[in-house]
């Protein structure tokens, strides 16, 4: 199985860095550069490899978990979840069907992405 290394994270970003970690992983799990099966670290030895405190990063393993990237077997440890592969065909698809539906509604382009951001 392979090894999860994360991608420094932007102190200067105004995405708070439970966020940035989130996406960081969902994002490379989504498009393969972390395949089905790869073990994450622990929250412990992740929070102290790059800098955060521990219940920063639970926080983004629970929202992660709670998404379905990841899931946490027990004691074997935490893995990227096999319906994490691929998804990106699955949020192009979603997108487009949303696209189409606010069309269909009327909404303009600035009405759907705020209903995207109040959702979000």
């Amino acid at each position: 199985m392979t090894e999860m290394v994360v991608h420094p994270l932007d102190a200067d970003s105004p995405v708070p860095p439970f966020e940035q970690l989130r996406a960081q992983i969902a994002t490379r799990a989504a498009s393969g550069d972390l395949p089905a099966g790869t073990r994450l670290p622990t929250v412990r030895a992740l929070a102290a490899d790059i800098g955060l405190a521990v219940n920063t990063v639970a926080k983004a393993y629970r929202a992660l978990e709670a998404d379905g990237v990841i899931a946490t077997e027990g004691r074997r440890g935490t893995f990227v979840a096999a319906s994490a592969a691929g998804s990106g065909a699955d949020a192009r698809d979603a997108a487009a069907a949303y696209v189409a539906a606010a069309r269909r509604l009327g909404l303009t382009l600035p009405e759907a992405v705020r209903l995207v951001e109040r959702a979000w």
